[in-house]
């Protein structure tokens, strides 16, 4: 079991006076206004139509400009000319959901150009596409024909500088990494088991999914609203230690920071398909187990169905954005009718160095799909958003 002897850690940021701040509190749900900011954005709509809920940038055509992918097109910067991936059918978000819900970049087959991997609806199929080097159709390639959990992973998963997915497999009851394995110009992809087979554990098939190190060894585990996986020193290992632990209800994407300063990670976390962006704080008893007690920071909007933690406005402190995914269930969830926000989160310390969150709106007809990108796009030191959903696809540009 892990355990650890808590220590106290002095957080790195000033006090703040609270006086004239509208905040978000950490353990309030009573109704919250929107402060106004020094940060804009710019907002450029570039796809009306819905096809993609995923997004990802990278430089397509290797002209040293960040373009934006979004399921069937690839857009080019910095005019965002619309070219084709796939021929996309038609989708009408009022009855259902498109071929496109995450996607994510990287070099697949280390040919020097980066390619695309898509996942379809989950528990279907997963494929990567090939960059054709020029303008015509990328061939696709299956990687997984029942990947689940709708915030399956790219990261370094073994440190070796090459990304890895992590997703869940429903019909096995496991979750594993897959690592590509290229060799005579041919990918093939490698799974490695986390968890045993068979299993159940919430979350691991449908909502939220997480890396990040909760233990504080120097190593990122992988979590799931029921507990977490302790990555192995060898990253071979199977299978992973597994710790029960209570992190909510259905989620987005699980991130890791130490919020109050303590010397030890908690997890954020926000609502999939019902109202509530919340902190887990992880303390621990007098036997120095692990447990998380869970803290409001807004519950006025609902479906805030993705999140990235990033540093919006450059004061060295990662705030993180989200909104509502327009049209989750077609309208039907709970506020599923409602303005699709996006917002910014600031997080600031209160008087006793408590943290405190400020939300600052973005735009209020756009919202989020099931994953986003923060990208410096235009390499002006600044963070801009990148977003596809059911309105189509947005590059908010920091101003």
């Amino acid at each position: 079991m892990y355990n650890k002897l808590k220590t106290m850690a002095h957080g790195r940021w000033s006090i703040i006076s609270l006086l004239g701040i509208l905040t978000v509190s950490s353990c309030s749900t009573e109704k919250k206004e929107t402060v106004k900011a020094d940060v804009s954005f710019k907002k450029n709509h570039l796809w009306k139509d819905f096809y993609s809920e995923g997004v990802t940038v990278g430089d397509v055509n290797r002209d040293g400009k960040m373009d934006i992918m979004a399921g069937a097109r690839w857009f080019d910067a910095p005019d965002w000319r619309a070219h084709d991936i796939w021929i996309h059918g038609e989708f009408d978000y009022t009855q259902g959901y498109s071929d496109s819900f995450l996607n994510y970049t990287m070099d697949i087959n280390e040919d020097g150009w980066v390619d695309l991997i898509v996942f379809d609806f989950p528990g279907d199929e997963v494929y990567w596409f090939e960059n054709p080097k020029k303008d015509t159709l990328w061939q696709r390639y299956l990687i997984d024909s029942t990947a689940y959990n709708e915030s399956p992973m790219l990261e370094d998963i073994d440190g070796n500088g090459k990304k890895d997915l992590v997703f869940s497999d429903k019909q096995g009851g496991y979750i594993a990494w897959y690592s590509t394995v290229v060799q005579d110009n041919q990918v093939t992809w490698k799974e490695n088991l986390i968890s045993k087979t068979g299993i159940e554990c919430p979350g691991m098939i449908e909502h939220g999914m997480g890396w990040g190190d909760i233990n504080s060894d120097g190593v990122k585990d992988v979590m799931v609203r029921g507990g977490w996986w302790e990555a192995p020193k060898d990253m071979q290992s199977y299978t992973w230690e597994f710790h029960s632990s209570s992190l909510g209800e259905p989620c987005a994407q699980m991130v890791t920071y130490d919020y109050d300063g303590d010397g030890d990670n908690d997890v954020l976390s926000s609502s999939a398909h019902d109202y509530g962006v919340w902190w887990y704080e992880q303390s621990f008893d007098n036997n120095g187990e692990s447990y998380f007690t869970r803290r409001t920071i807004d519950s006025t909007f609902s479906e805030a169905h993705s999140m990235v933690l990033t540093d919006v406005n450059n004061d060295g402190i990662m705030d993180f954005i989200t909104g509502k995914r327009y049209f989750a269930h077609q309208g039907r969830g709970p506020g599923g009718m409602e303005t699709p926000f996006l917002y910014w989160f600031e997080l600031l310390k209160d008087t006793e160095q408590k943290p405190t969150w400020v939300r600052h709106q973005i735009d209020d007809d756009s919202g989020v799909g099931i994953q986003f990108v923060v990208e410096d796009m235009n390499k002006d030191g600044k963070i801009d958003i990148i977003i596809s959903n059911k309105k189509g696809v947005f590059y908010f540009e920091q101003e």
